[in-house]
């Protein structure tokens, strides 16, 4: 399918119609940005239903891993789905899921013997590594990271930190959680420059954290985004997570990677973590692990899962559908898709900078392999944030047909499915080019 094609205005008659539908009966807490109202589509080409076809930057919020249906992974599910739709593997046993458990086994960067727990999303990952880490190590502290995402249910909106409206009218919130600053090096927290750093934002768990707040024998774990992702697409020097594990393993302290986002190759290795040689704990795991079908994993090394029967659980975690999905996809993150996602993600990246070069209002290119972060600033010098020009941009790519989503306050995240080939990759770029121009033209 070549894309993008618009036969309609948007949005068109029948998106119209059923917006209007939508606006009254569904929560109107969902951040709906564009109004597109899919109908189906291939790879990396969405279709509306009134027969739009967009390119797509997005995958639903970086989950189409393997694009929009994949006939591996749609051929996956029928299969499973012909044999049994549920068991709960809380309580009984079905090879789907011991099938899935072997192969995060085989795939998370965690030396020796792993074990994995199976929820429903993201957030469930995210929760059942605080639970665990709690558990494991009898401690109550948790530090996370300003400007974090960890999901939105109470345990893990407690450690979320990427915008106040996410958490406002929600305290309070589980206590002993404690922030910090990220590694945000195009803003970097303590003044210094990317070229010199070392990590040196740490300086704030070491000496303040850890000194004030709460005693090191007493945080169970330190949570933390391989790369941040609603935080703004923010890459990390390898010095941070390095120093991090080694801080954490001074204190007896459990180091949880979430790579709900940038993890199962869209950074260009199966997990981010591994682009910085730094082995985790435990790892969260969700959104593209199967394509779409809603599933969360968190894998810890066998030792640290020593929770007994009851502890935690699920009744549709580990869903069969879902795990047969992972496991196609895994199959095909493996013999394609992780290289390509590499490939095509440098050429993107390497175009987007060319856009930095011909556009002012860009202040900062940013990513690895397809997780790639534009952020849009009225100034490079003085980086003030150009939160409105980047929510422009953003719309006039979507009339464009071009799918993007923002990442923080100013930034706009490229995380198309991982087949996306070269020349769609140019397509964008292309777009993207046409849509920054005309906002900046503007201001």
């Amino acid at each position: 399918m070549d894309a993008p094609v618009l036969k309609t205005a948007l949005p068109g008659p029948k998106a119209a119609a059923l917006i209007a539908r939508d606006n009254k009966h569904v929560s109107p807490s969902y951040t709906r940005h564009h109004p597109l109202v899919i109908a189906g589509g291939s790879g990396a080409v969405v279709e509306d239903v009134d027969g739009n076809l967009f390119l797509d930057c997005a995958a639903g919020i970086a989950v189409n891993s393997t694009g929009i249906s994949h006939p591996d992974v749609v051929k996956a599910i029928v299969d499973q789905a012909q044999r049994f739709l549920h068991m709960s593997g809380t309580d009984f046993y079905y090879e789907p899921q011991v099938k899935l458990a072997e192969e995060m086994a085989d795939i998370v960067p965690i030396s020796g013997e792993v074990k994995s727990f199976f929820g429903n999303s993201g957030t469930e990952a995210v929760e059942a590594a605080v639970k665990l880490a709690k558990y494991h190590t009898r401690r109550f502290g948790i530090i996370a990271f300003l400007g974090s995402f960890h999901g939105r249910t109470m345990g893990s909106l407690s450690l979320t930190s990427s915008k106040t409206t996410q958490r406002r009218g929600f305290g309070p919130l589980l206590p002993g959680v404690y922030h910090a600053p990220y590694a945000t090096c195009y803003r970097c927290p303590v003044g210094l420059m990317p070229e010199t750093c070392q990590a040196e934002c740490l300086g704030f768990v070491e000496e303040q954290t850890l000194v004030h707040l709460v005693s090191p024998d007493e945080v169970a774990a330190v949570v933390v985004e391989a790369i941040q992702g609603e935080g703004g697409y923010l890459v990390p020097p390898a010095q941070f997570h390095q120093r991090l594990r080694a801080l954490t393993k001074k204190h007896g302290i459990l180091l949880v990677a979430d790579e709900v986002q940038s993890g199962m190759g869209r950074t260009g290795k199966m997990f981010a973590m591994e682009h910085f040689g730094v082995e985790p704990d435990i790892i969260a795991t969700a959104k593209g692990i199967a394509s779409g079908m809603p599933l969360g994993v968190c894998s810890a090394r066998a030792e640290v899962m020593n929770w007994p029967p009851g502890a935690h659980a699920s009744t549709f975690g580990g869903n069969p559908v879902s795990c047969a999905a992972a496991i196609a996809t895994i199959k095909l993150l493996r013999d394609s898709l992780v290289k390509n996602a590499a490939e095509v993600g440098a050429h993107l990246l390497a175009g987007a900078r060319e856009l930095m070069s011909k556009h002012q209002i860009i202040g900062d290119v940013r990513g690895k392999g397809l997780m790639i972060g534009i952020e849009f600033v009225k100034d490079r010098t003085t980086k003030e944030r150009a939160v409105a020009a980047r929510d422009a941009v953003a719309q006039a790519c979507f009339y464009k047909g071009l799918l993007v989503l923002g990442a923080g306050k100013n930034a706009i995240r490229l995380s198309p499915s991982l087949v996306i080939s070269k020349a769609q990759a140019d397509r964008a770029l292309g777009i993207l080019d046409e849509a920054i121009g005309e906002v900046a033209a503007r201001r």
